[in-house]
């Protein structure tokens, strides 16, 4: 088969600190990207201007590379806008922010070399993490690429691929939500492939590193802005309705018996630690990996701060969603019925 054009795009705001090792990593690849396309939504510290200082101080580095300035553009407006403008039929996105792996797009575009019918594929991301926090964050918010099942995985466009027909089918993405839009891209995506499990393949040696938030202040405003956007997508029911039901219903019943009388006392008092131990297991089990570098004591910080960060990142959801949900009821006339266009 012969070698296809593989276009690179990504959104950028205000990322003149970390955008040279966004653009190194890139070029730096074992299979280097036939040209990338950035584009900026409107940055105001000078990335952009970085960016065309780079194409012309290193023009054999990145021969391919332009940046397109879209003042205002969300991040799903600037990828459509990125991809439009790309020559390519295949299309391989990322985000600022990360550092690439050097056989990232080698390994990401490989499938098409097996079936050039495949649709999509999915790469992984995994942190960069420095410090406990950091690490706790990591443990806390991320599966491990061995706990990824690729017939369920919801890939990030922070490392994706897939064709340009394949987005133009799926209508792009949805250019009215600002978070969680590679979620609905790739439930249109999906819908391309009926009858199989996912339309993407599964890459996981195509890897993203990006550095987690590192406050919790930070962590709480990503989190808010990702449930904000499931109310506005109508993400996961069944989901926020447990987390608003187990603390609101389930975790009052049993302070109340942690609290009154002896034997009811330390049934909650059990039944609090049974339930603090099976919602930070699966962290504290990734501490171990993750943690691997870091000293006893400090491993023992990390595992104390697991309950801290996902009770902060429990409150942002459940305060961001039904802002989210109320944007959705005041802006009903104007979103598309998603569901109903995956069905067409």
């Amino acid at each position: 088969m012969a070698r296809m054009h593989v276009s690179v795009i990504a959104t950028v705001y205000n990322e003149r600190a970390s955008i040279e090792r966004l653009l190194e990593s890139l070029a730096g690849q074992t299979r280097r990207p036939d040209e990338v396309i950035l584009c900026d939504g409107g940055s105001q510290d000078g990335t952009a201007e970085a960016i065309r200082a780079y194409a012309a101080h290193h023009p054999d580095r990145l021969p391919g590379l332009q940046v397109i300035v879209a003042p205002g553009a969300n991040i799903s407006r600037g990828r459509n806008i990125a991809i439009a403008a790309a020559a390519g039929p295949l299309i391989a996105a990322t985000d600022a922010g990360v550092r690439l792996e050097p056989q990232w797009l080698e390994a990401l575009v490989a499938p098409w070399a097996a079936d050039d019918r495949m649709l999509a594929v999915a790469g992984a991301f995994v942190p960069d993490a420095q410090g406990v926090f950091q690490t706790a964050m990591a443990a806390t918010v991320l599966p491990l690429v061995e706990e990824i099942d690729p017939q369920r995985f919801l890939p990030s466009s922070r490392s994706v691929a897939f064709t340009k027909t394949a987005w133009a089918r799926a209508g792009g993405y949805p250019e009215w939500l600002d978070y969680c839009e590679d979620l609905l891209f790739d439930f249109a995506i999906n819908a391309q492939a009926p009858g199989a499990p996912t339309g993407f393949a599964w890459a996981p040696d195509a890897r993203v590193h990006f550095r987690p938030r590192e406050t919790l202040g930070a962590f709480w405003t990503q989190y808010y802005r990702y449930a904000r956007g499931d109310g506005k997508a109508d993400l996961w029911r069944k989901r926020h309705a447990i987390r608003y039901a187990t603390y609101f219903v389930a975790l009052p019943l049993l302070l109340g018996h942690a609290f009154f009388g002896v034997f009811a006392r330390w049934l909650g008092w059990l039944g609090l630690l049974a339930g603090v131990a099976l919602y930070c297991r699966r962290p504290w089990q990734r501490l171990r990996v993750l943690g691997a570098s870091l000293s006893p004591a400090q491993r023992l910080l990390a595992a104390a701060l697991v309950p801290l960060i996902r009770v902060t990142g429990d409150k942002a959801k459940m305060m961001g969603y039904p802002v989210g949900l109320l944007w959705r009821w005041r802006h009903r006339a104007e979103i598309p019925d998603w569901r109903r266009d995956l069905q067409k």
